[in-house]
């Protein structure tokens, strides 16, 4: 005689809210912890993040900030959807160990999917470890390609500014002069990739007291932009690293200039690292980065959805940052 066993049924997707941040949390850590245990790295546990960086993550989401609950309410899964004009992602999300391979992953992706597709994203991403195959094969299978490399490089951040690296940032502007520089930065986004734009992530950055946005100039008119989060990425954790979360220039010169910028910028809000996410596409660039003393310290798969991939400038850069 078979035993009965209730149904393992999940709900969703119903809308993440602040009261929602310590069960994601929790989910969160115990989900990666347990992804880096199967990928042989036992020992690793994955902190928690930081309740402001969630707070900006959903906020930055909208409703594209989804959860899915178990027969008990409790929380199973949940995926935050970004979309910065054309772009965009997902990130981070994450099934309940014991739900995964149920089809709740497959439907935690593909309802994210739909909502992307939606608010008009012609690129479509995400971003996995290399090393795990297996979740290589589970986003190709719903169509998922893999791209270049994100390689998350760090340098020790420096007090002495050379001439090149003299930058204005957003938080020391007055309201007309924010509200000029803004338009810069988007129109230069507009012309270096048509139909993305990053307004909203530099607001609720200035908005929350998470970063700023560090700019230079040549020749008087915006040649390259920064925008740069303070706030420790983990709960508890230092302000020892700056991270570069977007990054546009008109030219490998500006980039250099402006990430020369923010390291003294990170030096003055006590960092001791500045982490940029560097594109292993752009290869050029990444071995200018490697003369100038940065290290790589992780790498992260990029996958885009078929037919919307990510778009690289035919000049210029574009370093758009796919997690939080």
């Amino acid at each position: 005689m078979r035993m009965w066993r209730p149904e393992r049924a999940a709900h969703g997707p119903l809308p993440v809210t602040d009261r929602d941040i310590a069960s994601m949390n929790r989910l969160f850590s115990d989900s990666f912890t347990d992804r880096y245990r199967r990928d042989g790295l036992v020992g690793v546990r994955v902190p928690f993040l930081n309740e402001a960086i969630w707070r900006y993550a959903i906020a930055d989401a909208g409703d594209g900030a989804m959860l899915w609950r178990d027969e008990a309410e409790k929380l199973v899964a949940f995926n935050v959807a970004h979309v910065s004009g054309a772009e965009g992602w997902m990130g981070p999300l994450c099934v309940r160990p014991d739900r995964q391979l149920s089809g709740l992953g497959k439907e935690i992706v593909t309802t994210a999917v739909d909502w992307l597709k939606s608010h008009g994203a012609t690129t479509i991403g995400l971003e996995t470890m290399p090393r795990t195959v297996d979740n290589i094969g589970f986003y190709s299978r719903l169509g998922f390609v893999p791209g270049s490399l994100t390689l998350t490089m760090t340098i020790e951040t420096v007090a002495r500014v050379r001439r090149e690296d003299e930058a204005l940032r957003l938080s020391h502007l007055d309201p007309a002069q924010r509200a000029g520089r803004l338009t810069d930065i988007g129109r230069l986004v507009e012309d270096l990739a048509p139909g993305y734009d990053f307004g909203r992530e530099i607001e609720l950055t200035l908005d929350l007291c998470l970063g700023d946005v560090v700019t230079v100039e040549q020749k008087g008119a915006l040649a390259a932009f920064a925008l740069c989060h303070a706030t420790p990425l983990a709960e508890g954790g230092g302000r020892d690293e700056v991270r570069v979360l977007k990054v546009a220039a008109v030219d490998d010169q500006g980039l250099l200039a402006v990430l020369g910028a923010a390291s003294q910028w990170a030096h003055r809000c006590g960092g001791r690292r500045l982490a940029i996410r560097c594109q292993s596409a752009y290869g050029d660039l990444y071995q200018a980065l490697i003369g100038r003393g940065y290290r790589v310290r992780w790498s992260d798969l990029r996958m885009t959805l078929g037919g919307y991939p990510e778009r690289r400038p035919a000049r210029g850069v574009l370093w758009s940052n796919w997690e939080i």
